[in-house]
């Protein structure tokens, strides 16, 4: 009788331990999330119909621990497909409301492409993603944070992964590399704006306020606000079943571009935050003007010279981390921590922007913004550098020398040489 009672306290405490759980994450991992997205590999793959809600999992005599529990009951949610989805069979929903249909019944964007895409776009993914690996395993190549693991990777450095649960895909978005035209399309996706009750389907519709608005994206970085201490494994879990992606471009151009974003125009924050630093510093100016109108009136603009200066100062990163903007990109992707799916350049950023859409089976509802805008040239930088010192060159180089072989860009001798 003893042994019989045990059983039955010990079936009961089980149960609401189970229940709890659901309870605690099922804000994530609800039923919307039970149809998501698969993860897309680069090959061409045979059409799979998606899998149905998760069962009722039979009793077993094993009991697993704490982590193992969360990491079966999540993943009855994210499940990956071996092939890509269907249209839906139907559903009587004469007994539901409509607000339930929305979150039962499956997505009908995701689309079933029967061409297969170019093979050279294949092998170009192919070799950015194998050049990623091997420079990662490379021990020529060192860098602070290399060969930490992603447990080790602090939370405040995460904030860049931005998470869209609905499609299964993570984006690691770098300032300067059309970052703002991305996150128009996370948005998009996200369906996390509406308009008139409908969710807005026009990336360049998105208000420009909204585009860099934390409100607008969930991040790994907000998954310690939900998870605690259980954030980590969570985040673990979607790295393996989610796309992940991210855009690069030239290291020197980036800087060049972030230059003339933020100091050629009139940008008061950054003029503040920055510019009055490197004229005091550099520019022999101990009081800068307050305001960034009042130094343009008095031609008291930072030089890109000034700028490389700045970059170089060890008191730079003492006093502050580097700004997003010219923060290198392993410090913002971790990309030997993660492995990364898809690898977009801003060279190719029509092509890769296209393919990465079909890859992800979203080009049906969405469309990568085209842009007009001047754009600066990697043709510009023996102009640009040709008022930084060769060897305050070369020292640049070296600084951002792990973006340019983790991702295939050339030294650019031309310049480190004078």
């Amino acid at each position: 009788m003893g042994t019989s009672r045990m059983f039955r306290i010990f079936v009961i405490l089980g149960s609401a331990f189970m229940i709890l759980l659901i309870i605690l994450y099922w804000d994530d991992v609800a039923p919307s999330h039970l149809y998501l997205h698969p993860p897309v590999s680069p090959g061409p793959k045979i059409p799979h119909p998606p899998h149905p809600p998760a069962q009722q999992r039979p009793h077993t005599s094993r009991t697993p621990s704490f982590l193992s529990d969360i990491d079966a009951f999540v993943n009855q949610f994210l499940e990956p497909g071996t092939g890509e989805p269907t249209d839906p069979v139907p559903v009587d929903s004469s007994n539901q409301s409509e607000k339930a249909e929305e979150r039962y019944i499956p997505r009908r964007e995701w689309k079933i492409h029967l061409s297969p895409v170019a093979a050279e776009l294949r092998e170009r993914q192919e070799q950015r993603r194998r050049l990623l690996q091997e420079m990662c395993a490379n021990d020529s190549l060192a860098f602070p944070g290399k060969n930490r693991s992603f447990d080790d990777i602090p939370n405040k450095e995460l904030d860049h992964l931005i998470v869209d649960d609905r499609h299964g895909i993570i984006y690691c978005y770098v300032p300067k590399v059309a970052c703002s035209n991305w996150k128009r399309i996370m948005i998009v996706l996200s369906e996390s704006l509406l308009h008139d009750g409908v969710p807005q389907r026009d990336p360049l519709a998105v208000p420009r306020d909204l585009v860099h608005n934390n409100s607008m994206h969930f991040t790994f970085n907000k998954f310690w606000k939900r998870y605690g201490k259980f954030a980590k494994h969570l985040m673990k879990v979607k790295l393996k079943k989610y796309t992940k992606f991210l855009f690069v471009r030239d290291p020197f151009v980036r800087l060049i571009s972030a230059y003339r974003n933020k100091f050629e125009m009139r940008n008061e924050d950054f003029y503040r935050r920055f510019a009055q630093v490197m004229l005091r510093r550099y520019a022999h100016q101990p009081t800068p003007p307050a305001s960034v109108d009042a130094a343009a009136a008095a031609g008291l603009t930072p030089t890109f010279s000034h700028f490389v200066q700045y970059l170089l100062d060890p008191d730079t990163e003492r006093e502050l981390p580097f700004n997003e903007h010219w923060r290198q990109v392993y410090r913002l992707c971790h990309p030997c921590q993660i492995d990364y799916d898809f690898v977009g350049h801003l060279e190719t950023a029509e092509e890769d922007a296209e393919h990465l859409l079909r890859q992800l089976r979203v080009d049906n509802v969405v469309e990568f913004p085209t842009s007009n805008r001047n754009l600066t040239a990697s043709s510009w930088e023996a102009d640009w550098f040709g008022t930084v010192p060769v060897e305050a060159r070369r020292q640049l180089y070296k600084l951002y020398e792990p973006d340019f072989r983790l991702f295939g860009y050339e030294r650019p001798d031309s310049v480190l040489h004078g």
